[in-house]
């Protein structure tokens, strides 16, 4: 198992942004439609007491007849994160703020993983690559 990074200065030094290949969609499923394929192809879930929320491949949503007109970029912080750590997900959506670029950030069990919209995705990635820089400095 690799080093686990507890502290803000070392999370955000060693995040090392890389953006993942494709396009993907934030959908949501109610109760009741069927969810086996999608739930498959999905990259992501929440249940929510609203219904089924998914992270899509771009064009299973397409497929699927969803809403596409908000493609989004992940962009993969590949620093092995404590989930007990702070100051990681305060200073990339800070940074991204200050860009004016909107994310959502998803922390799974190894990785955080920010999604920006896809027409912004090479400003986020110069904008965590320049805060990963000045934590290192």
């Amino acid at each position: 198992m690799p080093e686990i990074a507890h502290s803000a200065a070392a999370m955000i030094s060693g995040m090392e942004p890389q953006l993942r290949e494709g396009s993907f969609v934030f959908v949501s499923l109610n109760a009741g439609q069927d969810t086996n394929d999608l739930h498959h192809a999905a990259i992501a879930s929440f249940r929510e007491e609203e219904g089924l929320s998914l992270i899509l491949p771009f064009d299973v949503a397409a497929d699927a007849g969803f809403d596409t007109a908000q493609p989004m970029a992940c962009i993969t912080l590949n620093v092995y994160s404590a989930l007990s750590g702070v100051g990681l997900t305060a200073a990339v959506s800070g940074a991204l703020g200050a860009s004016d670029i909107p994310c959502n950030i998803v922390a799974a069990y190894h990785h955080d993983h920010v999604f920006v919209p896809w027409d912004a995705k090479d400003r986020a990635l110069t904008a965590l690559q320049t805060l990963q820089s000045s934590a290192t400095s």
